[in-house]
């Protein structure tokens, strides 16, 4: 494919970001900012649309909705995924709503013309009624929309001339490959309606510098928040899991009893735990419990890495003996790939740990208002049938539902943006060393909304799509 291919006249719009590390605030409620995002930039990026655990016989389907498109995500065969324009093609009603199975087809519920799970029209009622001109069989087939699948994931495109999704969406694909995260199923899958901004509901998981304020259960033993705790960049031999890290400013000890080392890194597994109602899940949990003796270095590093390493073995020796499959962990850790937070432009994240994950989907439904929906992703053992998927019905921030951490981010999101429009507050300032991404994927919107071909925009989105922490980029544009 050329990738000029899907060039659009390169024009100014109002709020572009004009320093990296300040972003004007209008781009989180104008009106006329919202509608260019709408016109300019969803129709031309890869959309998570569904897990395909959602779809697993032939003729199960799941409809997905962004602003007033409507795409039917359905199962053909074993191997066949598709997705069809949700509209008959008779007179435009949309054939089915939410989820379900059809492995009959579809049938339009208001004069009953029918279709395959193909795509081909199968029924006419009266066709003699017709001009044979209007009822040419291909022209009669559901009008198609581009999807390929990744990760577990189906995800469509409006634009047939973007690249492929692979392309679209690295390093983050080959991040998560390393992970196996294809074999993660629903564990439970919640949803809010939030009352912010798209981009500002993403933002809040873009950067770890906000656990000091937000999650103090998470400071490190003793440490309160204030001048003795520091958002630090750490090696990744000691931090494989964040690039920073909310330390406390107190010396290292040199030496560490083993138990007591353990007993503390068990104390952390248990509060994300609890926190999340996942992503580290409890059977992790069970399987360090079992390390709670084992021999350790005297030194803090020795500890870390050894500590690091032999869990990470266990995790995966009980995965892998009970038939389940996953990545190689210590592989994923020397490739710095075990990131706890990753992000694939322009709506969808990853947390994996361990053996399990959480993933997070945002989607705009006004200029201040959006959907915001969380899974926890485990693994099952074969012959054990994961829990049934339904449609989340979408609760309030504050709803006490909600697990812990998550309910701590969506208590500050509206009054973030309710302060978004306190009269002089212009801009966010960000920091150009670890919430570079805010800057990194917001100035990869202004390239949309400029009508950049993907010659530009496929190299800068390898610069977005990855883990969060990052500083700002140069983008090349």
């Amino acid at each position: 494919m050329n990738a000029s291919l899907g060039r659009q006249a390169e024009t100014p719009h109002p709020y572009a970001i004009q320093r990296p590390d300040r972003i004007p605030v209008q781009r989180y409620f104008d009106a006329e900012f919202y509608a260019l995002e709408r016109e300019k930039l969803w129709p031309r990026v890869w959309q998570m649309a569904c897990r395909l655990e959602e779809i697993p016989k032939p003729g199960d389907f799941v409809v997905y909705e962004i602003f007033d498109e409507s795409v039917i995500v359905t199962r053909v065969d074993a191997n066949t995924v598709k997705a069809f324009h949700n509209a008959c093609r008779h007179r435009g009603v949309q054939l089915v709503q939410d989820r379900g199975s059809a492995p009959d087809g579809f049938t339009c519920p208001f004069h009953g013309w029918q279709w395959k799970t193909d795509g081909k029209c199968k029924f006419v009622y009266s066709p003699t009624l017709f001009e044979k001109d209007q009822l040419k069989g291909q022209d009669l087939a559901l009008r198609e929309c581009r999807l390929e699948t990744w990760g577990g994931c189906a995800f469509i495109n409006f634009d047939n001339n973007a690249p492929s999704l692979r392309e679209s969406i690295e390093p983050f694909a080959t991040m998560h490959d390393a992970w196996h995260v294809e074999s993660l199923r629903t564990e439970w899958w919640l949803a809010a309606r939030l009352p912010v901004n798209w981009k500002l509901a993403m933002e809040a998981f873009m950067e770890g510098y906000h656990v000091m304020a937000t999650h103090p259960q998470l400071l490190p033993p003793g440490a309160t928040a204030g001048p003795d705790t520091v958002y630090a960049k750490m090696p990744p031999e000691l931090s494989p899991m964040s690039p920073f890290l909310t330390a406390t400013t107190a010396p290292m000890p040199d030496t560490v009893k083993s138990r007591e080392f353990i007993e503390m890194n068990l104390y952390y597994m248990r509060l994300l735990n609890e926190g999340m109602a996942g992503m580290t899940h409890a059977k992790d949990i069970r399987t360090a419990e079992a390390l709670v003796d084992a021999p350790l270095p005297a030194d803090m590093l020795g500890a870390m890495t050894t500590f690091r390493k032999m869990l990470n073995e266990a995790v995966v020796a009980d995965h892998r003996k009970q038939g389940m499959d996953i990545g190689d962990l210590n592989d994923v850790d020397r490739k710095n790939y075990a990131t706890s937070v990753n992000f694939c432009f322009p709506h969808y994240f990853l947390l994996p740990t361990f053996g399990s994950a959480s993933s997070y989907r945002i989607r705009p439904l006004g200029p201040e208002e959006c959907l915001f929906e969380l899974w926890s992703l485990t693994r099952f053992p074969p012959g054990t049938e994961p829990p049934r998927i339904k449609t989340p019905t979408p609760m309030g921030p504050d709803d006490p539902r909600w697990p812990p951490i998550p309910q701590q981010d969506f208590s500050n999101l509206p009054r973030q943006q309710r302060g978004l429009h306190t009269r002089g507050f212009e801009f966010m300032r960000l920091s150009n060393q670890m919430e570079g991404l805010i800057s990194n994927y917001q100035r990869l919107i202004d390239g949309y909304l400029a009508g950049q071909g993907y010659d530009k925009l496929l190299p800068a989105a390898h610069k977005v799509s990855g883990s969060i922490d990052v500083p700002v980029a140069d983008l090349g544009f």
